[in-house]
């Protein structure tokens, strides 16, 4: 990218067709780039629930390493005999801090519960598979953080042009690097719930920037009708609110997998979480069925309301599957990954339906 930064540097102030196609590439470069990392990030999502479903999130004690180690182990006896001690007091020295840094901002009440929570220093038996579940997740992960640095390359020589652009890359570049951060103190919480959850949002947010980023940089304006604006509105207010919910079911079902209940009475015992978690996707059923109807009556596009309707079956049909078949492993992570996408691709419709694109064909 250095050569395109110099070559707008050094053009004249004036409009010219050369800079204007110069920009023109470099915006057509980031653009892909953006959906390019969204993909990664979806398809990292869909690698994080995976992790959750099987249980392996503490499959690697510590971060970054594993095991104190770029290369994981294979058998326990590779690890110290005390192994399992010494991580624990290595995640308790982390959480001390962390815990430290909730009370300067107010959250004492979280801090006390965190530290007395003596269950988060259970270290589990040391598992092959699920320490290469969870380190497979992480490179996954590395792989995203080197895909966001290129689209923050990518958006140099847009800085002067485009500079909303430039600042957005710059921002998902920290916010990957909080992602990151943050993704170790789920580690040494021993997966509390709420870190869980907040880990979870921090995904749904890059990808909300990036589907921002992806439409921002496109060349063409929108043609949607605006009528719709305020029904996507509510639709993405209405999936956030059921992916938390869906966040609370998650937590209630492993503290029954924990406990060692049947995964045959998983649903049964999952109590009004899950009762309201299903009865509100009634709801989705009919904020989706009216946008549909909207972009359909308008001439909109079939794309554009046909991938609402396969995006919504996707969620209904596997969250029925888990509800009656015992909540399969193999369906948790299809299910999440089918929300989020579903949340990136009403967040676009909503963009496309009242802004402009940085460039026009």
């Amino acid at each position: 990218m250095r050569w395109a930064t110099l070559a707008l540097s050094r053009l004249p102030n004036t409009d010219t067709s050369e800079k204007k196609n110069l920009i023109s590439t470099a915006t057509r470069r980031f653009h892909r780039l953006c959906l390019a990392t969204l993909v990664a990030v979806y398809f990292l999502i869909l690698v994080g629930a995976t992790v959750r479903a099987t249980g392996s999130g503490m499959g690697c004690p510590d971060w970054p390493t594993c095991f104190g180690s770029w290369m994981p182990p294979t058998d326990v006896s590779q690890l110290p005999a005390d192994y399992k001690a010494q991580y624990a007091a290595h995640r308790d020295k982390k959480n001390r801090k962390f815990t430290a840094f909730l009370a300067t901002i107010g959250m004492d009440d979280t801090a006390r519960q965190l530290l007395n929570d003596k269950s988060i220093l259970v270290e589990e038996d040391f598992n092959a598979a699920k320490t290469w579940v969870e380190y497979l997740n992480r490179l996954v992960g590395v792989a995203i953080g080197l895909l966001i640095i290129a689209l923050f390359a990518t958006a140099v020589p847009l800085r002067s042009s485009y500079g909303i652009l430039f600042t957005s890359s710059f921002f998902l570049l920290i916010l990957v690097l909080v992602q990151g951060w943050f993704g170790s103190i789920v580690v040494s919480t021993n997966l509390t719930p709420w870190t869980v959850t907040i880990h979870m949002f921090l995904a749904v947010i890059m990808v909300a920037l990036l589907v921002w980023m992806y439409v921002r940089s496109g060349l063409s304006t929108a043609t949607l009708p605006a009528g719709v604006r305020p029904w996507l509105t509510v639709g993405l207010a209405a999936f956030l609110v059921q992916i938390f919910l869906g966040a609370s079911v998650r937590a209630e079902l492993d503290r029954l997998s924990a406990a060692a209940v049947s995964r045959a009475q998983w649903i049964e015992q999952a109590g009004a979480d899950f009762l309201i978690h299903r009865s509100f996707s009634w709801a989705l059923v009919s904020v989706q069925a009216v946008i549909c109807y909207k972009l359909r009556k308008a001439g909109s596009e079939r794309s554009s309301y046909l991938v609402s309707i396969l995006l919504l079956l996707c969620s209904l049909l596997t969250g029925s599957a888990m509800a009656f078949f015992s909540v399969p492993a193999v369906m948790q992570p299809v299910h999440l990954l089918a929300a989020i996408v579903t949340v990136g691709w009403m967040y676009q419709l909503y963009l496309q339906t009242g802004q402009r694109a940085v460039l026009t064909a």
